[in-house]
């Protein structure tokens, strides 16, 4: 059974789809913005079709979402100051 819900931030994502849109997170990205190697792999840095910043883990285990940012336009949930 696939979920859509999760957690978000730096602690990582639980989510197998974007919360904000549904993109399926073992979809190809919408955008690849960059990518940089790492000891056990790479780090890939996409953006979702919805604007979503996502960090992408690649390495022998496989490509995973271990965090993301809301969209641009997405409500934060915090009062203003």
């Amino acid at each position: 059974m696939t979920g859509t819900t999760g957690t978000t931030g730096a602690t990582g994502t639980t989510a197998t789809r974007c919360p904000y849109c549904g993109w399926p997170d073992d979809a190809e990205p919408f955008r690849v913005v960059s990518r940089h190697g790492t000891g056990s792999g790479s780090t890939v840095w996409t953006r979702c079709g919805c604007g979503s910043l996502q960090v992408r883990a690649v390495d022998g285990r496989g490509s995973r979402v271990v965090s993301r940012s809301r969209p641009a336009d997405a409500p934060s949930g915090r009062t203003g100051r």
